[in-house]
C-alpha cells in the first residue's frame, strides 16, 4: 500500500465502530449533493443524506447504506458519524421493501396531517436500504 494515496477512515454509529480503516477514496451524499474524497482534501464538514457510502479500499470497493450524519473532512483523515450505517449482508429486504410501501402510501395520500417530508426521507433509506442488499 503506497501511503501517499491512503488516509484514515473512520466510520462511527451509536451502537459500534462501523469501519475503521485506511482507503483512497470514499464517496457518498451530502446536503449538498454526492461527494468523492480523496487524501488532502479541502478541509470541510457536512450533513450526510441517506444513500450509499463507498469506500475504497486497496482490497476493493465496500458499499453500504448511510440514512443520516456527519461527515468530517481533513487532510489526512475522514470521520463519519453515521445515525445508520449498514453493510449489505446486514438488512432485512423484507422489511425495506415493506417500509417502502408504507412510504409511498402515506406520499400518495396527500393527507395534510402526514409529514411529508418525514415520507419521503423514510422511502429513500427504504430504496437505499433496497439497493444496497441487492449488491450483496
Amino acid at each position: 500500500m503506497a501511503d501517499r494515496n491512503y488516509f484514515d477512515l473512520k466510520i462511527i454509529s451509536p451502537d459500534r465502530i462501523f469501519y475503521e480503516g485506511k482507503a483512497w477514496m470514499v464517496e457518498l451524499t451530502t446536503s449538498e449533493g454526492q461527494i468523492g474524497i480523496y487524501k488532502k482534501h479541502v478541509p470541510l464538514t457536512a450533513m450526510i443524506e441517506p444513500g450509499e457510502i463507498r469506500i475504497s479500499e486497496e482490497e476493493g470497493v465496500k458499499v453500504a447504506a448511510i440514512h443520516a450524519g456527519f461527515l468530517e473532512v481533513l487532510p489526512e483523515k475522514i470521520t463519519v458519524l453515521a445515525e445508520v450505517v449498514e453493510w449489505p449482508e446486514e438488512i432485512d429486504i423484507h422489511r425495506a421493501e415493506e417500509a417502502k410501501i408504507r412510504a409511498e402510501r402515506r406520499i400518495a395520500t396527500k393527507d395534510p396531517n402526514i409529514n411529508l417530508h418525514r415520507a419521503e426521507i423514510a422511502l429513500r433509506r427504504a430504496l437505499t436500504r433496497i439497493d444496497v442488499a441487492q449488491k450483496k
